[in-house]
């Protein structure tokens, strides 16, 4: 007797055929733009202008324009720096550990999660450039011959691994998110004609489909994939030590490398949900972001805040375990002193909120998992605005003690960072292929309704 197997939902919905696919994501990219897509992007460039606008006179005025006092030397630029090399984890670990895994239901939202991390890392890194005061000599952070004289970096310090660990994570993200266009970009340069043909023909450097192209192209995913896994615990783990390294109270535990990487993917899962959930509406992009591809990222998303609000109690517990009343009085600080309001809306948004998704009817609801993972992100930011201002405003000297405020330019050069993600996004969403093809054609015989004899099994 021939049963149907319960045993996974249909990843492609409606019985789509290889033509399917290719029309339903072609036409996105070869088709005029939609008025919805102008309204997005047209406010994403007015934020950005406004944000660069700032960012200018950031650099004119100095960093003066920020809140930054004698005490919180660090406030809303490394915040948005550690907040948006985390949101950038999840492209990573999307890509290459499910690969790596087999993960069938990466395929139709590892695109967008590689995009994301590359937008989200540049967003990082228009950081550490803003806080130099001076950009024009960024380069001076980087490990240059003595033809520049005898100043060399300082290797000892962890801001220095950072610009290693994220140039070299950006570098292989780039490197694996275009490798796997290639296949799409001659789907549409084939489509193509006049210079679009050309355009496409370039980018996509001379890709015939072949079985030998077909070979190639998944040892290289494959490699690449095996060089990423350990950059998803590397790279927060060395942001990490831009504290841990430190002697300050509430900063220097051996808990931060792996509670920041599990923070990391917690957030970047969010933002992933929250851009394929607007993508899946406004392309109509419903029968291959199913409910089963939220379904999935919501499970991930309940797995790593529970692990950060393991990681919070284990703060607590080491801080009283200590002995060390300064370790204790910065974490009792942190749930009392005068920034209590952010510690618990740390802890709403990052540990109680998730818990939810312990529901199945919660967890596949659309409009619930798309403000879920909104407050998952505000949430993620106040975790590292906690860290960062709670430790430093209170510190051995109470004369100096101080509230940090923030001012027009600490938030404005927040403001320039959304501007230019979403702007980088939706141009990619609109002159790229937002879902890889190519893999969902790979996973359409075993995952797809129009081939239910794929799904029996003998009894």
């Amino acid at each position: 007797m021939h049963v149907v197997s319960p045993i996974r939902e249909t990843l492609v919905l409606n019985g789509k055929s290889y033509h399917d696919v290719t029309e339903d994501i072609c036409k996105q990219v070869e088709g005029k733009p939609t008025k919805e897509w102008k309204i997005v992007f047209g406010i994403s460039v007015l934020v950005l202008l406004y944000g660069a606008a700032w960012v200018f006179w950031t650099w004119w005025e100095g960093l003066g324009v920020w809140g930054l006092n004698k005490t919180v030397g660090w406030a809303w630029d490394i915040t948005n720096f550690v907040w948006w090399v985390g949101i950038g984890h999840a492209g990573t670990l999307i890509s290459a550990v499910l690969l790596l895994f087999r993960q069938k239901w990466r395929t139709s939202i590892n695109r967008a999660a590689e995009a994301m991390t590359i937008f989200a890392v540049i967003c990082a890194a228009s950081f550490i450039v803003m806080h130099m005061g001076r950009p024009w000599l960024a380069y001076f952070a980087l490990p240059l011959p003595n033809t520049f004289g005898s100043l060399w970096v300082n290797f000892n310090s962890p801001l220095v691994w950072d610009v290693f660990a994220i140039s070299t994570y950006f570098s292989v993200s780039c490197l694996f998110w275009y490798i796997g266009l290639i296949p799409d970009l001659a789907t549409i340069r084939d489509r193509a004609t006049g210079t679009r043909k050309k355009v496409y023909g370039a980018l996509a450097i001379g890709w015939t489909g072949g079985a030998r192209a077909w070979a190639r192209y998944e040892d290289v995913s494959l490699i690449l994939a095996g060089l990423s896994t350990p950059l998803v615990l590397s790279v927060h783990t060395i942001v990490s030590f831009d504290f841990a390294t430190s002697v300050i109270p509430g900063w220097h535990t051996t808990i931060f490398p792996p509670y920041f990487v599990a923070g990391a993917i917690f957030s970047g899962f969010a933002m992933v949900q929250n851009l394929m959930l607007v993508t899946r509406v406004v392309y109509k992009l419903e029968d291959y972001v199913t409910l089963e591809h939220i379904s999935l990222m919501n499970k991930i998303i309940t797995l790593t805040g529970s692990v950060v609000g393991i990681a919070y109690i284990t703060e607590f517990f080491i801080a009283a375990y200590s002995g060390v009343e300064y370790e204790q009085y910065a974490f009792i600080n942190r749930a009392s002193g005068p920034l209590w309001w952010s510690y618990w809306a740390m802890m709403t948004c990052n540990v109680l909120s998730p818990q939810l998704f312990w529901f199945k009817k919660i967890r596949e609801n659309i409009l619930v998992s798309f403000i879920m993972a909104v407050i998952v992100n505000i949430g993620m930011w106040f975790e590292r605005f906690v860290i960062i201002v709670t430790s430093l405003h209170r510190d051995y000297l109470p004369s100096s003690w101080t509230y940090f405020t923030p001012r027009m330019g600490d938030i404005s050069d927040y403001i320039f960072s959304f501007g230019f993600f979403f702007t980088a996004f939706f141009l990619f969403a609109k002159f790229l292929p937002v879902i890889n093809m190519a893999e969902v054609k790979s996973v359409l015989k075993s995952s797809s309704e129009k081939y239910p004899e794929k799904k029996k099994a003998t009894v």
